[in-house]
């Protein structure tokens, strides 16, 4: 009798696959469904938080007006491994399927294959939810293949492969007649054809149109060679901001890779377009010094992603860099040296990716004009020391290239002449460069100079005796930290990509000595 009382409870309880997101992971959730005879009510564990709990009304509404019975009873909702927090509204779904399975309406059996994530309105259709690919990706790697989303989803679900089977349904009604009379057209997306499309596009600003600044463009093209930091130091009007803007233009297109890594941390911030899913130039992301510190790294009581996440792979532009508070500014250290921030909260601790290029633009001193051969500087001394001790020896010495942006002459200004060489044609130097060092470190993990560690440092950095002798003047000279050295020695290996070296010259030496060296430094 006992094993009967057994059996009838196994079948009264059906269980929907489903997948939570914390940080970028994701993980699989059964949702299990049981009704009980008993007055009518509605409870769900298994540590929901707000927007599941309030799933009860939406789903019961939805059923109805889908044209479905909602079982009048005692209905319990288990979200299994009960330990694990559960977020967001992507659970109305496979609630409201475990419901219509109860009822009768579809077979467990055709179920055990499937998944299902999205949000219900009243009305029963699908609405739909942020971070749809790293939920994907995470069934993937539990081996289901059939999911469905809602059809807003359905081209960034799409991206987790062509072997995951998706299905963008508009509607609940969609879902469960795709069981009977009507089943739903699988969506697919070419992901390569897509980004080989799509990966020349056009920019607001060139670097044709900036006059002069010779010095400060091959800094710039230097630092997206090798994904390199660089901080622009100049009067106002000089053209740090315009060139900033540039900089986008010269990016190298994004790979596979960083392309998926970009869209899970944009899809998890609510940040994709529904139509492009799939993102195809590098983030610039330009952020005003008012911005707080959770801001920056990200937080929250449920971790975000932050601005320098935002980054990945791309720019992090800080104008007017002094400007910033110190606590924002420092908090920027260790990402910049890891290439990812650890966010610890009481119950669980999440990582997000932070390689991104720090891109700052700051005056000399409080009045901008320190140094400028044409306007005189009215500050003193200590009010100059006081307002450049606002960026950190510490901070400073992450930053690879530091260049002086002087006024434009009045020559430089009139000059009509198209001469400046355009973006289209530094891009290509820059891709070039991205190209060897791709191929460089194929089997090393990384893809840029700036990712290289001491271990590789020594491998592929060798210099000769002359250009020892020479660094090692320059460490006396200047006093150069481990730090300062290593990346000394990754931006003269950029340089030597640029002119196509396979080794690097004393020359190339020379050129990042000059752009790590300036008054502060």
């Amino acid at each position: 009798r006992q094993m009967c009382i057994r059996d009838r409870y196994k079948s009264m309880v059906n269980k929907v696959k489903t997948a939570t997101v914390i940080g970028l992971n994701a993980y699989q959730v059964f949702v299990e469904t049981d009704v009980i005879n008993s007055l009518p009510s509605f409870s769900i564990v298994g540590l929901p938080d707000t927007a599941i709990n309030e799933a009860r009304d939406r789903v019961r509404s939805a059923i109805k007006n889908s044209g479905f019975t909602f079982p009048a009873k005692k209905v319990v909702i288990n979200l299994a491994p009960a330990d694990l927090k559960k977020e967001g509204s992507n659970f109305d779904l496979p609630i409201a399927i475990g419901l219509i399975t109860e009822e009768g309406i579809l077979e467990p059996e055709k179920l055990d294959n499937y998944a299902f994530i999205g949000e219900l309105s009243l009305d029963g259709s699908l609405r739909g939810i942020n971070g749809v690919l790293p939920l994907i990706l995470g069934l993937k790697e539990e081996g289901i293949k059939n999911v469905f989303v809602p059809y807003v989803n359905a081209k960034e679900a799409a991206l987790a492969g062509s072997d995951m089977n998706i299905f963008g349904a508009q509607c609940l009604s969609d879902v469960v007649n795709h069981f009977s009379e009507a089943p739903l057209k699988q969506t697919v997306v070419d992901i390569n054809s897509y980004l080989t499309e799509n990966s020349n596009q056009d920019y607001i600003y060139d670097f044709k149109d900036v006059k002069g600044q010779q010095k400060a463009k091959r800094a710039l093209e230097i630092a997206a060679a090798g994904a390199h930091n660089i901080l622009m130091t100049g009067s106002p009007g000089s053209g740090k901001t315009l060139m900033a803007k540039c900089f986008a233009s010269i990016l190298p297109p994004l790979e596979l890779k960083e392309a998926l890594e970009l869209i899970k941390i944009y899809s998890i911030s609510g940040l994709l377009s529904p139509d492009e899913p799939l993102m195809t130039k590098r983030p610039f992301r330009s952020v005003h010094h008012t911005a707080s510190t959770n801001g920056i790294i990200g937080g929250g009581s449920s971790p975000k992603p932050g601005e320098i996440t935002l980054a990945h792979r791309g720019v992090l532009f800080l104008d007017e860099m002094v400007e910033f508070p110190r606590s924002v500014l420092e908090v920027l250290r260790q990402p910049l040296e890891d290439g990812e921030v650890v966010i610890s909260r009481t119950k669980h601790t999440v990582k997000y990716p932070a390689k991104f290029m720090l891109l700052g633009a700051m005056n000399p001193c409080p009045c901008g004009y320190l140094g400028d051969k044409e306007k005189q500087c009215t500050c003193s001394e200590f009010q100059i020391s006081r307002y450049q001790s606002r960026l950190s020896g510490p901070l400073l010495d992450r930053i690879d290239l530091h260049v002086d942006v002087p006024r434009l002459t009045s020559e430089e200004l009139l000059n009509t002449q198209p001469s400046a060489e355009s973006s289209a044609d530094i891009r290509k130097r820059v891709v070039k460069a991205r190209k060897i060092q791709a191929e460089r470190y194929r089997n090393d993990g990384i893809l840029t100079n700036s990712e290289l560690t001491s271990k590789l440092i020594r491998k592929y950095c060798q210099i000769d005796k002359p250009s020892a002798e020479l660094l090692k003047i320059a460490s006396v000279k200047y006093q150069l930290s481990g730090r300062r050295y290593d990346r000394i020695l990754k931006l003269a290996r950029t340089i030597a990509d640029l002119e196509g070296s396979e080794n690097i010259q004393q020359a190339h030496l020379m050129q990042a000595l000059q752009y790590r060296m300036n008054n502060r430094n």
